[in-house]
């Protein structure tokens, strides 16, 4: 079904990546959780990149994309 007007793309910050800890921030979890999504197997959460062993960032279109892929519209449900 198609999303309703104005459903395209949730848009969030102008910064490009976010640390793990501001995506917990902005999703309203512990940032464990953010860390445990990236070690379950499957993965879940979005997108991640692994800068080094110790630094992990987020792409803001990534996270954008993520959390639209999950938008329930009542109406569809």
């Amino acid at each position: 079904m198609p999303a309703p007007e104005g459903g395209d793309i949730i848009r969030l910050s102008p910064k490009p990546f976010m640390s793990t800890e501001e995506l917990a921030e902005l999703l309203d979890v512990d940032p464990s959780t953010i860390r445990r999504w990236r070690t379950l197997q499957p993965l879940q959460g979005p997108p991640f990149i692994q800068i080094s062993d110790r630094v992990v960032k987020y792409a803001t279109a990534d996270v954008e994309r993520w959390l639209s892929a999950r938008r329930v519209y009542p109406q569809a449900a």
